[in-house]
């Protein structure tokens, strides 16, 4: 089974704290909602202390065409991602460039052709054979769904590793001109992220260099609901991207989440009670909470997702390769199962059964 063997992010140049967002919000939101007090407690209710961004809040204050943001996307996205895949390759032991055989690369904020990894691999010096897979568009539910890709890809070829390639810089879809309480929400939780996987085959040479209990991933499943394109997602204008973002996301987490989770499971012979690491994206502190109760999980089995909610924010896709990097610090066992899990545009959810050893 392939193993993941590593995982790094690279955190945007500004920090900004909620509190500080807070006075941003009410300041461009005050004119469009007489209730703004009122709506304002979305920010301190968030459980976000502070996220990053690769632009100063003044930056978001003015207008910006759809043009300079997707200049901004890309050339942040590839000094980024550039950055996240040298500290893999220089952190993880026994590999070169030269062992990469393909990157997926997942985004859903920007717009590029030639894609990131293109561009990328212009800077670095990785074989010009590189399988390059960009996948665009799975929103939240990326991460996970990228981490599935390379096990579909290291199942059909055991020897090759897999960079997983995670790159959202929400904050550069911003509109100004959005008086929407899409975009005021939106606005509370969302932030830029990169972060990159190593998924490796069963017979790939780097394993040899592996001394410690790793997740393999023994299986993975997707999950569209039908007609439900309006939960979350995109509405393209000529300004931009403009946020999708249903109240009712919570809500459906506890209806209809559950019983595909236990369908899940019930295909590898064990439930929810056999699962101990649960590597879930949170989406924000209602998905986390939807989360416990439908799955019956522990305030302990959540602390990593609500830590780097709590320290980042909503990073789209590369949150959950975040809550797994959190992970890979802990002292987990051989034999212990985990669960990954990302909800995303469709509406659709990731699921991935892993196992350490």
């Amino acid at each position: 089974m392939p193993k993941i063997i590593n995982v790094e992010s690279e955190i945007p140049p500004i920090q900004i704290t909620q509190e500080k967002a807070v006075g941003f919000a009410k300041s461009l939101f005050s004119s469009s909602f007489k209730d703004i007090d009122r709506l304002l407690p979305i920010f301190t209710h968030s459980d976000i202390t502070t996220r990053y961004f690769v632009k100063d809040i003044d930056w978001f204050s003015k207008e910006h065409s759809f043009e300079e943001k997707n200049n901004l996307f890309i050339e942040n996205s590839v000094e980024l991602g550039k950055n996240c895949i040298e500290k893999i390759i220089q952190q993880t032991e026994g590999l070169n460039y030269g062992d990469i055989d393909a990157i997926i690369t997942i985004c859903t904020s920007g717009i590029a052709t030639p894609t990131i990894e293109a561009r990328i691999m212009n800077l670095l010096p990785f074989s010009p054979y590189v399988k390059r897979i960009p996948i665009w568009g799975l929103g939240c539910a990326g991460g996970a769904a990228g981490l599935a890709r390379a096990q579909d890809y290291c199942v059909a070829y055991p020897k090759a590793n897999v960079l997983v390639l995670t790159i959202e810089l929400c904050s550069l879809t911003f509109q100004v001109n959005d008086r929407s309480k899409s975009n005021l929400v939106g606005t509370a939780l969302f932030a830029d992220g990169v972060a990159c996987a190593l998924v490796s085959g069963d017979k790939s040479a780097v394993l040899v260099h592996q001394n410690r209990v790793l997740p393999s991933i023994i299986g993975t499943q997707s999950i569209l609901k039908k007609d439900s394109l309006d939960v979350m997602g995109w509405d393209i204008r000529n300004e931009g991207m403009f946020v999708v973002f249903s109240k009712n996301i919570p809500s459906l987490v506890q209806s209809w989440l559950r019983p595909n989770v236990d369908h899940f499971l019930q295909q590898y012979e064990i439930t929810l009670n056999d699962v101990s690491n649960f590597v879930v994206h949170p989406g924000g502190k209602k998905v986390l909470d939807a989360y416990k109760v439908s799955l019956n999980v522990t305030d302990e089995q959540l602390f990593l997702a609500r830590k780097v909610l709590k320290d980042f924010g909503n990073m789209s896709s590369a949150t959950v390769l975040y809550v797994l990097k959190e992970h890979f610090k802990k002292s987990i066992q051989n034999g212990e199962y985990g669960l990954a899990l990302a909800l995303g545009p469709g509406f659709a959810s990731e699921l991935l059964l892993m196992r350490w050893e």
